[in-house]
């Protein structure tokens, strides 16, 4: 396992997964029996600050899903990788193609199937209401559950630092929870 990274702003690329980060985790079934997955429109805007900023973006998903297809469609994602089993592999080329290295990566997970890459990966972030596994895995834990802001979450830290890296500052800002649930720049929540 590569050492961690506790800079975000040297941050190239950011993995994601899809059901219980991007999504809440939950699926719909329609009447044609076809599944549906709700995106919240908080975690696409700081994805397209993101891409703006420099950053790549993936997803990797052990499902194979339409709305994936089509949301990261929406939001300029260009490296969208599912029905995957093994993450981790595709993690590793994904690195290659890119000529990023593994500290440079960050990775958002929440359940037993990320944790390998979530290792892999200099800075690793886990949402909310990740299984322990992933909690475990991960550098830092997102104020938000999956599919309610934990994606803008981790981008917004990752533009603040990028931001301050170009001023010249020495750390990155962390993540502080306003008392209107917002995410601003401050402490950082610790793991579980």
């Amino acid at each position: 396992m590569p050492a961690r990274r506790t800079d975000p702003a040297a941050i190239e690329l950011l993995v994601l997964d899809v059901d219980g980060v991007l999504t809440d985790g939950r699926l719909y079934y329609g009447a044609r029996g076809e599944v549906l997955k709700v995106f919240d429109v908080k975690d696409g805007h700081g994805i397209r600050r993101l891409l703006k900023a420099g950053v790549e973006v993936a997803i990797i998903s052990g499902r194979d899903s339409p709305a994936v297809t089509r949301r990261a469609r929406d939001l300029g994602i260009r490296h969208v990788f599912q029905g995957v089993g093994d993450k981790l592999a595709v993690l590793q080329k994904l690195l290659q193609q890119l000529r990023v290295e593994p500290s440079a990566c960050a990775c958002i997970g929440d359940d037993v199937p990320d944790v390998p890459m979530m290792r892999a990966a200099g800075l690793a972030f886990a949402v909310a209401d990740a299984h322990p596994e992933a909690l475990a895995a991960a550098d830092k834990v997102t104020p938000h559950p999956g599919g309610r802001g934990a994606v803008r979450s981790v981008c917004d830290l990752l533009i603040a630092a990028r931001e301050g890296a170009q001023r010249g500052a020495r750390k990155s800002p962390p993540l502080r929870i306003a008392r209107s649930g917002r995410v601003s720049p401050g402490p950082v929540r610790g793991k579980r």
